[in-house]
């Protein structure tokens, strides 16, 4: 007999079967299972990406639109250019990644081969510019300035250029009329990113791999409008990649025009005369550092007071921004990030901040009749105004005895303004403030100016600027304390003692911080921009508009025209009659204030000016220069750091801007026929019936037209015995500083241009930090 079954199979063997036939079920299960998630459930979803396999895309880049000025003079365009691209697909499809291909390409294009392998390898947080930021699938640009002869070289010989082609585009162009530059305010273009095109791609905005999408100014601002659309066309092909049939097609659809409010004549101007400012005040003598001025930088602001429209924003330094077309060199783009750059990238009209001197003194003025002060009442404009050991001087030790506040902005006396705010600071409790909020007029009133955040001007990157009040020394404070306790110094160096001061009591609101702060010195910050807005309140009755560049939105075929309104955000916190008082005495400053001896011969009777001069201290620097001017019609803000002081630095280059733009001559009549803008562009360019824009022909360079004109005046002028810088009623340029009594009429000058130069007058001496103090 044996154990052995009739199958033949022992029990471990029919164990051994079943666990086999379990697995076998389990494996048909899971493979059936998957059948039917990727047939079944997922189907549609993979059939539509196996459909991509067999569609190439060819895409069309859409045109870009244009941004005009308010004349409709391009300022951005496009043009046609033949562009020789690099695909990194096919070059690393090559042994050698490309490189005997680039180096070929770059002797036929006659550039350096390390500087064109540059421009194709890819950015990353290790790799300088220039590199290609763009899609890695997406063709490079090398250049766009390839001659016809040698685009015909690269497609008649493509077996040796693998990946290049060589095709017309059409490209960016920023146009310059009349030697305008407007770099800061119209930007620049760049390819998109994959990070953008992940980010937008659920957006009722996309980005293709195409895309060149704006990096700054108004090219980023108005990024969606002017992009446009680009066109689609899909191809069905085989596996061979042999095109069968076209599948789809979406034409590109044009981007809309920008219109704006740039007058590219009075752009010129200002560009002009701004860096015509800056090297005369390179030329300029620095008494106290003994050196001359160094004149940096600095930035000009041109707005219309009833509406804030922007008629010319300049800033410098500068630089061309058609070098970021068709791909930055490495020389370049060096030059305009490097530590000796001075940064032209910057705008400083809506990012350059600094302290404000005496232009800050309206704001004051306004917080002391606040506070209760009499706009009338007489306040002692002392030689100088001392605290707890500390000497305060006013301009060159000046005193004008009691005066009214009007009289105050007119000379610019800073004693008075010592005295109002360290006042307020006493009833508020000075050092150890009263419980409960204390009033602080002078930082609440700053406030109702819009200080300390954006105006809200139309373009990126707007910086907030300061004011100093008790909030933000207690987050600055907090921020800072360790840094100053590890380095500051009881008897150390001047920096040195005021960490040590900082780090015991930096977040407490100590009385020479208030007296620093009333004059616009200390830690307050204001922008250009920010000062435009407020004197244009000043000027329009009080209403705070905001800042705004974009004037309308036009459609490609010129059927839809979307209107950018003028937005007010706000009143300035004072009365009618007060706004009225500080009127007259802004206009003093002009006749027989600070500013009077830049401003001689203005016909004030016919075109009233205002102004208000302002000379700011910047420790371990040399004083900035800050003018702030206004008519019924614009306002004009120019500042240059490291230029000497407010009316001295600013006062010509601002007159002659206000002259182009109402053709002032220099005898001080008016030719309406030569003014450029005597009044603001209300209505918008003409629309042609095929949707473009006319544009009225442009001088070759307005600047250069208006010194010509002033010159021949100024030969007329000579030839009748009068000499351009002569003083009619026999005073000199120092006589003029605001040493005429309050209600003195002054004889009509007829100078036809004003003395250039800082004049001593209006210049502090007194050593680093003097305004510094504790208490």
């Amino acid at each position: 007999m044996t154990n052995i079954p009739e199958t033949g199979r022992t029990p471990r063997v029919q164990t051994r079967l079943v666990v086999i036939q379990i697995l076998v079920l389990s494996l048909l299960g899971t493979l059936g299972g998957r059948l039917w998630y990727l047939q079944i459930r997922e189907g549609a979803h993979y059939q539509k990406e196996a459909s991509g396999n067999h569609v190439q895309q060819v895409v069309q880049p859409a045109v870009r639109g244009s941004i005009l000025d308010a004349r409709g003079v391009p300022l951005a365009d496009n043009e046609t250019r033949l562009v020789v691209s690099a695909s990194r697909t096919d070059l690393l499809k090559q042994k050698d990644d490309g490189k005997a291909v680039l180096t070929k390409l770059a002797a036929v294009l006659g550039m350096d081969p390390d500087e064109v392998m540059q421009k194709v390898r890819l950015c990353d947080a290790k790799t300088p510019q220039p590199c290609w930021n763009g899609s890695p699938y997406q063709p490079i640009p090398v250049t766009d300035e390839a001659t016809p002869r040698q685009a015909l070289q690269i497609r008649e010989r493509a077996e040796d250029f693998p990946g290049i082609t060589a095709e017309p585009e059409a490209v960016r162009r920023y146009t310059g009329p009349g030697k305008s530059n407007s770099a800061q305010v119209l930007g620049y273009l760049s390819p998109v990113t994959d990070d953008e095109i992940q980010k937008a791609k659920d957006t009722d905005s996309p980005y293709l791999r195409s895309d060149m999408v704006g990096r700054s100014g108004l090219e980023r601002q108005y990024d969606r409008e002017l992009r446009g659309k680009a066109g689609v066309t899909r191809y069905e092909v085989d596996n061979l990649g042999r095109v069968i049939g076209k599948s789809k097609s979406d034409a590109a659809e044009s981007g809309s025009s920008l219109v704006t409010s740039i007058d590219s004549r009075v752009q010129r101007i200002a560009e002009y005369e701004l860096d015509k400012a800056m090297k005369a005040a390179r030329a300029q003598w620095d008494k106290i550092t003994e050196s001359n001025y160094k004149a940096d930088s600095g930035a000009v602001v041109v707005m219309e007071a009833k509406t804030g429209r922007v008629v010319a924003m300049a800033s410098a330094p500068t630089y061309d921004p058609n070098v970021w077309v068709g791909g930055i060199s490495a020389k370049d783009y060096k030059a305009l990030t490097g530590k000796d750059s001075d940064y032209p990238l910057l705008n400083r009209a809506i990012q350059g901040q600094s302290a404000p001197g005496s232009t800050f003194k309206v704001v004051s003025t306004a917080a002391a009749v606040e506070a209760g002060y009499d706009f009338n009442g007489n306040y002692p404009c002392t030689s100088s105004y001392s605290v707890g050991g500390q000497v305060f001087k006013n301009f060159e030790g000046e005193s004008f005895g009691p005066i009214s506040l009007g009289r105050a902005l007119e000379v610019s006396c800073d004693t008075v303004f010592y005295y109002l705010s360290d006042n307020e600071w006493k009833k508020d409790g000075g050092i150890n403030p009263k419980k409960g909020q204390p009033k602080d007029y002078f930082y609440k009133t700053a406030h109702q100016f819009g200080l300390g955040k954006e105006t809200g001007i139309d373009l990126p990157n707007e910086v907030t600027g300061r004011v100093p009040d008790r909030q933000w020394k207690q987050r600055y404070w907090e921020a800072n304390k360790d840094a100053w306790c590890k380095t500051g110094k009881k008897d150390g160096s001047y920096v040195e003692k005021i960490a040590y001061e900082n780090c015991l009591e930096g977040n407490r609101m100590r009385e020479g911080d208030s007296i620093n702060y009333s004059i616009g010195q200390g830690d307050t910050l204001l922008t250009p921009v920010q000062e435009a807005v407020i004197y244009g309140a000043i000027s329009n009755g009080g209403t705070m508009y905001t800042p705004t560049i974009g004037k309308a939105i036009v459609s490609p075929d010129g059927k839809h025209v979307t209107e950018i309104k003028p937005k007010s955000h706000g009143k300035l916190p004072i009365t009618k009659a007060t706004r009225d008082m500080m009127d007259q005495a802004l206009a003093g400053v002009a006749t027989r204030g600070t500013a009077a001896w830049k401003f001689a011969g203005w016909p004030q009777d016919k075109i009233p000016l205002h102004a208000k001069t302002g000379t700011a201290e910047v420790y371990g620097k040399q004083t900035t220069s800050w003018l702030a001017t206004y008519t019924k019609d614009y306002t004009v803000i120019m500042t240059i750091a490291q230029a000497g002081t407010g009316s001295g630095a600013s006062g010509e280059a601002v007159r002659n801007i206000y002259s182009a733009m109402y053709g002032v001559q220099a005898d001080g009549s008016i030719d309406n026929k030569k003014a450029l803008l005597g009044t603001p562009q209300k209505s918008l360019p003409q629309i042609r019936p095929d949707g473009s824009i006319a544009a009225p022909k442009i001088p070759a360079d307005p600047a250069k037209d208006q010194e010509e004109i002033a010159k021949q005046a100024a030969e007329q002028a000579g030839q009748g015995g009068i000499a351009p810088n002569d003083q009619q009623d026999g005073t000199t340029a120092n006589d003029q500083q605001g040493g005429a009594a309050p209600n003195d009429q002054q004889p009509p000058a007829t100078t036809a241009s004003p003395p250039t130069g800082n004049s001593n007058t209006r210049r502090r001496q007194r050593r680093r930090g003097s305004r510094r103090m504790t208490a």
